[in-house]
């Protein structure tokens, strides 16, 4: 069996832009993901053709992202906010809807 060696982790982008973000549906339930093109995977959600859970919820909001360097701490990221209950969530989403709002003017 061949090994796989360092060319098959070049053929696998571990760095750039990755975003982890929350999406509220229609019954106020959160959906987190992560994707390296915000934009596209929104789209998608607000389309029906993301995520099976936010299918049948919509419409979808985006209401938190952050952008990390790395695929791996993107992921982690992803992983340790799935863990959070509601009222932490919730309170992640007010917290960054503050931020925005500060940038903003």
């Amino acid at each position: 069996m061949k090994s796989r060696g360092k060319s098959f982790r070049k053929a696998i982008k571990r760095e750039g832009r990755f975003f982890v973000y929350i999406v509220q549906c229609r019954d106020g339930t959160y959906y987190t993901g992560y994707t390296k093109d915000l934009e596209n995977r929104i789209a998608l959600h607000k389309s029906g053709k993301g995520a099976k859970y936010v299918k049948y919820k919509l419409p979808a909001e985006l209401v938190y992202a952050k952008e990390y360097r790395y695929y791996k701490s993107a992921l982690n990221e992803e992983r340790r906010i799935k863990q959070l209950k509601r009222e932490q969530k919730s309170e992640l989403v007010r917290i960054y809807a503050e931020n925005k709002c500060e940038i903003a003017e």
